[in-house]
């Protein structure tokens, strides 16, 4: 079979090599920050700096390690997306080996096994980035922040070791068995028969266990703040709130199919043109695509929204304004963008999604005589359906997550009561607008979907 697989491997197109780059670029994402991670626990050096604390401080560490794992969720849901979007098209070309007399699930194995590969590749290329990266940190870190008595000489007597190779090792097969099980997920529901390729059909309607998970997931995240306050044991909360949102973010995306059919039902019975009565009923078909294609959207603006509050306290002088504060708000805002970059990736790939799995009707729409632009209009609008009740339920839920920290302080200016608001204003704007311009930047696949030759039968 692996030889099958490697002449299937010469054989693919232009497009089909793309998407293989685009998982390992994933895949290499994941990798380092999970390299990054695994590094920190070996850090000995335990001291303040103004701007390398969060590396530097023992006490600052888990909470780092743990935002690091975090973020590595936007880069894995975008090699799912990846390899769902590649599925079909991988199938075409294993429909011949149906032919052949094989089964379909040695077609679905053949397709996990491409997707590992490009796993495999770009979490070893994620490791290789990141040697020189710890390098640099050594000599940062070692020369100074905790200067040696001698000139400093890596490896020797070093207070930032190496990355332990073990846990580098742990890192690439967990994120090469995280590529081959998203391969084997995307080909579960694409059939490929000798004669063409379908998608099976799967359409979960929102069940009352979805809406449990985010209310537990909320609860862990807020009982970790709560354990933070508590000085013996507060790095136990750190994990408490990494997990309440690992959590979160799985209920995320099962409980935004409520928000999404809703609001789809909502503007389809309220459409005033044909293009929004499209957008509604095809986000209302299948409200469990938008949502898992939201949902890290959706967690970056909860995270961007509560983090006003803590910000707003700094910024009008609650609490004192130091430039180790600073530097940590401006990292954590940094993260946030970096996650709302990748999850609109995933969002663009969703898209072509779509438009594979619905090229013939909008194939036969436009040579019924319907222009490009109309239908352009109309992936714009389903992208505006499904973010924007999503985007405004995280940014409420964030904002009323942390409130309580309005009761710790009393502010000198009631602007430090209007800031976290205009902040959630902002960073709901632009979850909504990433999606917005997202399917704008889709049109050239919608081109390409709505060809005349897409109304051919395979």
């Amino acid at each position: 079979m692996i030889g099958i697989a490697r002449m299937l491997e010469r054989g693919r197109s232009r497009r089909e090599r793309v998407r293989g780059r685009l998982m390992a670029a994933g895949a290499a994402l994941a990798t380092f920050l999970l390299c990054a991670a695994a590094n920190l626990t070996a850090f000995e050096i335990d001291e303040h700096h103004d701007y390398y604390s969060v590396f530097t401080d023992g006490m600052m560490r888990p909470g780092t390690m743990t935002a690091l794992v975090l973020l590595t969720a936007p880069a894995l849901a975008f090699v799912y997306q990846v390899s769902r979007l590649a599925a079909a098209t991988r199938q075409r070309r294993l429909a011949a080996l149906r032919l052949a007399g094989a089964t379909p699930g040695e077609t679905r194995l053949l397709g996990a096994y491409e997707t590992g590969r490009s796993a495999l590749l770009g979490a070893l290329a994620g490791a290789a980035v990141y040697l020189p990266v710890n390098l640099a940190a050594q000599w940062i870190f070692n020369e100074r922040v905790s200067p040696l008595p001698v000139p400093y000489v890596p490896g020797a007597g070093s207070s930032v070791p190496a990355v332990p190779l073990p846990l580098v090792a742990a890192a690439i097969v967990l994120v090469t068995a995280g590529g081959v099980l998203s391969g084997l997920a995307a080909g579960r529901h694409v059939v490929a028969s000798p004669l063409e390729v379908v998608r099976r059909a799967r359409l979960t309607r929102p069940r009352a266990l979805d809406l449990l998970l985010v209310v537990a997931g909320a609860g862990l995240v807020f009982a970790g703040f709560n354990v933070v306050e508590m000085d013996p044991i507060w790095r136990s909360g750190v994990y408490v709130i990494g997990a309440g949102a690992c959590v979160l973010v799985f209920g995320l995306v099962l409980a935004t199919t409520w928000v999404i059919r809703a609001a789809a039902r909502s503007a389809g019975r309220r459409a005033g043109s044909a293009e929004t009565l499209l957008s509604a009923r095809m986000v209302e078909a299948d409200p469990r695509a938008w949502a898992r294609a939201l949902s890290v959207v959706g967690l970056t603006v909860f995270l961007g929204s509560a983090a006003g509050w803590a910000q707003t306290f700094v910024l009008f002088d609650v609490w004192s304004v130091s430039t180790f504060r600073m530097v940590i708000y401006v990292l954590v805002d940094l993260a946030l963008l970096g996650a709302m970059v990748t999850s609109a990736a995933a969002l663009v790939v969703h898209q072509a999604e779509e438009l594979l799995d619905h090229r013939r009707s909008f194939a036969s729409l436009a040579a019924s005589g319907v222009p490009i632009a109309s239908l352009g209009r109309v992936l714009t609008r389903q992208a505006l359906i499904a973010a924007l009740p999503v985007c405004l339920v995280a940014g409420a839920a964030g904002v009323a997550a942390l409130s309580w920290i309005s009761f710790s302080a009393t502010p000198t200016t009631a602007w430090a009561y209007v800031y976290p608001f205009l902040r959630a204003a902002v960073v709901t704007a632009l979850g909504v607008a990433a999606a917005v311009l997202v399917s704008r930047a889709a049109r050239p696949v919608l081109r390409r979907a709505a060809a005349p030759g897409e109304l051919r039968f395979e």
